[in-house]
This record gives C-alpha cells, structure tokens and sequence, in this order.
C-alpha cells in the first residue's frame, strides 16, 4: 500500500532545502495548496454528484434524465452552474440582513470543515487529529445552525416552518449518530481516524466484519441517521417541496442558493465517505488471509478503495431516497427517540461488553 507522507516529506524537504525557504513559508505554501485541494476536490465531487443523482433518479423512474447539454447531458451541471453565478441576488423585504447574509456561509463552512476530514490514503489525511471523531462530529453540526439561521432570518413562513423541522430534525438524528462513532471508538480504541483505518488491518479487518453484529448494526444505524442529519429523502422534511416551497431557502438566489445546493450533495458524500472510513475500512484493502489475493488487492491505491466504498454508498442513499416515500413529522422524531436511540444505546452496552470479553476478531 503506497503512503502517500513520501510525496508530502519530499515536498516539505524541496521547499525547506531545495527552495530556501523558512519554516513559516513552506508551511504557508503548503497550507495554500491543501487549502486549494480541498476546494477543487469539493467542486469536482459536487459536479459528479448532482449528475449522478440525475441520472440514479431517471433510472428509478424510466426515464433518461438530462441529456440535451452535451453528450448524455454530462455538460448540464456546468449549464446549471452558469446560471446561478449571472443570477441576480436579490434582497428580501424585513428579512434579517445580517443573518441571511451568514447562512449560506455557516452551512458551507461546516460541510468543507467536516470534508477536509475525509482520509483519502494512507498518509494522505488532511486533518488527522486525535480526537477527530469528536471534531468532525463537532464542526459538522456548524450546518445546523445555518439553516435554522436561514430559515428565521428570510421572514417567511415556509422558511421559518422549515427552520424548526431541519433544526430538530438534525439534533434529534446527531444522538444515534454520534452513538453509531462510539460503538466503532470503542472497539477500535482510537478517536483518531487514521488511528481506526489503521485496526481495521487484517484479514476481515472491516468493522462490519471484525465487530460482528453491533458493528452492522452500528453502520446500519448510522447510515440511516446520516442520510437524516444531511436532509436527503426520505427524511427532507426541511425542503418538502410540496409543503413549504423549497423550505430554509426559499428566499435565496443566485449563489445564495448555489452554496446550500452544494453543501447539500457534499454531506451526502461526507455521510458515506464517513461510513466508508469507520465501518469499511476507509483506503484499507480487503484482505482474506491469502497471500497472493491480500497481495493483489494492496496494489490498488488506497484513494481507489475509498472512493469505490463512498460512492457505493452514495447509491445505496440515493436508492433510498427514490424508493421511499417522505416521512411526516412525528414519524421522523418517533423513528429516531423510540428505535433508533434505544437501539444506539443497547448497541452501544453490547459492543462495551464483546470488547471487555474479546469477543471479536483481533
């Protein structure tokens, strides 16, 4: 498996040695292009992702999805992206100006924090803290605020109706969330993401392999509370469209609108990116305890395995989201205070318990 801390060693040592440079400007250099990596990687996952629930959508409804905009429609997302930057951003009357300037920044803001998190390889974590679990999970509800600011500060009932659904909506699902990281924390016994990759080694290393069932139900929970806490079908209660117009953004034009669009294809990717990590190994090959299978599977890059698993993931949230109907109010809340929590909670004591006896595959 390739560790990627060579390129990045080498880099530090061109600037360092090669270059001349002080410690303050080779670390400034390369703050600016991890900076800039982690932008372009989020625009470029946005652009696949929109074009792809386009067309897992037209699949499920037998239909072709956009295709006028080049060939099979690969160039619409680019159209779309046009139109909203020469959109005009128009201001609401007795809106919060303030506030409604802040919104779309808060939600972008948390979902590029909680992206920049993402670990693409094996030396390749942008932000590998030892607590990261808890820092993710942390920055991540930075969003939460956002769009409940969103909706109270625009001055219309659909968005403040909306505003109060997304915001207990969302801390309601962060519980069994955060239960679901736990349960992998403990087993593991590392908060530090490249620290859980790293247990995950082994033949069946995967958690949903190594943990047995409270690991599967620990993924199943947290893939289920996920697509909850980034407002996707069948729990986009804050934007049903039936209801409330388009919810916390109605008010919103131009890249006001384009930055919550974003944010929201981009916590889908960070939910499964997420999962694909704790519960699958992250950039962790398969291995099955043969050399010559364990041995071809460490050739594939790491980056490789890790995308592979998050979009795998993406499609099944996506198969979710166009097969299920939209859940009401109190069916959202119930799911999560009356199964999920309680189940998080149960999971949680058992995983303690196999971990405590060394009931699981070391």
């Amino acid at each position: 498996m390739f560790d990627f801390s060579i390129v990045s060693t080498w880099f530090d040592g061109l600037l360092r040695n090669t270059c001349g440079l002080s410690s303050f400007w080779a670390i400034l250099i390369e703050c600016v292009l991890v900076g800039l990596f982690i932008l372009t990687a989020y625009a470029l996952l946005a652009i696949i992702l929109i074009f792809m629930e386009r067309k897992v959508c037209a699949y499920f409804q037998c239909r072709l999805g956009p295709m006028r905009v080049g060939p099979w429609g690969l160039f619409q997302v680019f159209a779309d992206v046009v139109k909203m930057l020469i959109k005009e951003i128009f201001a609401v009357d007795k809106a919060d100006k303030l506030l409604y300037s802040i919104a779309p920044f808060l939600v972008l803001i948390g979902s590029v924090g909680a992206f920049a998190f993402m670990p693409w390889n094996k030396g390749a974590e942008i932000l590998d803290f030892n607590v990261g679990v808890f820092l993710l999970t942390a920055i991540s509800s930075i969003g939460v605020i956002g769009i409940f600011i969103a909706g109270w500060s625009s001055n219309n009932k659909f968005g403040v109706v909306s505003a109060m659904r997304g915001a207990v909506q969302m801390i309601s699902y962060e519980m069994s969330l955060g239960l679901s990281l736990i349960a992998a924390v403990a087993l593991t016994g590392s908060m530090q993401l490249s620290g859980i990759i790293e247990a995950q080694s082994g033949p069946f290393g995967w958690l949903i392999f190594k943990g047995h069932i409270p690991a599967i139900i620990a993924f199943i929970v947290f893939l289920i509370a996920g697509n909850a806490e980034a407002n996707r079908g069948p729990f986009d209660l804050a934007e049903a469209e039936s209801e409330l117009t388009a919810g916390y953004h109605t008010e919103y034009s131009g890249m006001g609108f384009g930055f919550f669009y974003l944010a929201e294809y981009l916590n889908l990717f960070i939910v499964a990116g997420l999962a694909a990590t704790v519960f699958l190994g992250g950039w962790m090959p398969i291995h099955i305890g043969v050399d010559g299978f364990d041995r071809v599977m460490d050739y594939i890059p790491g980056v490789v395995w890790f995308l592979a698993k998050a979009f795998l993931l993406v499609w099944v949230l996506l198969w979710i989201k166009w097969t299920f109907p939209r859940l009401r109010v109190d069916q959202i809340l119930n799911l999560e205070w009356k199964y999920l929590m309680p189940l998080s909670l149960l999971n949680l004591v058992l995983m303690t318990i196999i971990v405590a006896l060394g009931w699981y595959i070391k």
